[in-house]
């Protein structure tokens, strides 16, 4: 094991825990994420972590938001890593809170990496993944015998306003496909995978704030993605438009979904 990384249950003075705060619902965290909180003298906290998770933080302690929103980045990696590394060097027990995992598509990979190479003992403490969170809260898995054998999870964050997927490995029958961050190229994530063969009548679950009391579910087609986004063919809902943070789940799992959607 590299020197610096560990797997204790303890947190100690000078290090820095990552710990993933899971898909909303504070009953949802591990034990060992809440025993983190319990021991912690700071918290570091991305935006999509819950308010009913950030309630177990223990009165007094330190809470500090370092998120992230819609490409309106009010921190930027680097200095939420000096940040980390610099109240650690103060002797401080360190949490950094993330939603979900860490280590899916939390940069939770580059944190650990830059606190290591500062000389920071570091642990990580896994929490369950918006995608696997969203289905089990809805009914419906993301693998099963009748519908998909494999899935896939990627993000749809746009770089330099474009969106580079293998569409043919996403588009393979019998699959299905969990897109983070999607929402704004949700017109080439409909366009794209219809060309790479998926039929425009797959479903589609669009969720937000999953397990949370402000939790948001849309079922729709791969062809019919867009305009439900664009808020302009949702039946009650129509006019409004669906924003970020969302989660879209697209595969014929999604027809197995026993919650009513919004």
């Amino acid at each position: 094991m590299t020197a610096g990384f560990t797997s204790t249950v303890s947190l100690t003075p000078g290090s820095v825990a990552l710990v993933g705060a899971g898909p909303g619902a504070a009953d949802l965290l591990t034990l060992r994420a809440w025993h983190c909180l319990q021991q912690a003298d700071v918290v570091l906290h991305d935006l999509l972590v819950s308010p009913e998770v950030l309630a177990h933080v223990p009165e007094g302690v330190a809470c500090l938001s370092v998120g992230k929103a819609g490409g309106r980045h009010s921190w930027a990696q680097a200095d939420i890593c000096a940040l980390m590394a610099e109240k650690a060097r103060a002797g401080l027990r360190v949490v950094r809170l993330k939603g979900g995992d860490p280590f899916i598509f939390g940069r939770g990979g580059e944190e650990m990496e830059a606190l290591l190479s500062a000389g920071i003992p570091v642990q990580v403490v896994p929490g369950i993944t918006a995608a696997v969170g969203a289905a089990a809260w809805l009914g419906f898995p993301l693998t099963h015998r009748d519908h998909a054998h494999s899935c896939v999870f990627v993000t749809g964050h746009l770089q330099h306003d474009q969106l580079a997927l293998n569409w043919t490995a996403l588009a393979q029958p019998r699959q299905t496909v969990v897109i983070y961050m999607g929402v704004t190229g949700v017109e080439t994530i409909s366009t794209q995978l219809q060309a790479a063969g998926l039929s425009g009548d797959t479903p589609v679950a669009i969720v937000r704030y999953a397990t949370c009391p402000a939790q948001e579910v849309f079922v729709t087609s791969l062809s019919g993605l867009p305009g439900v986004v664009r808020g302009d063919s949702r039946g009650e809902g129509r006019g409004r438009e669906v924003r970020a943070p969302a989660l879209l789940i697209i595969g014929t799992v999604v027809s197995l979904l026993q919650a009513t959607p919004s």
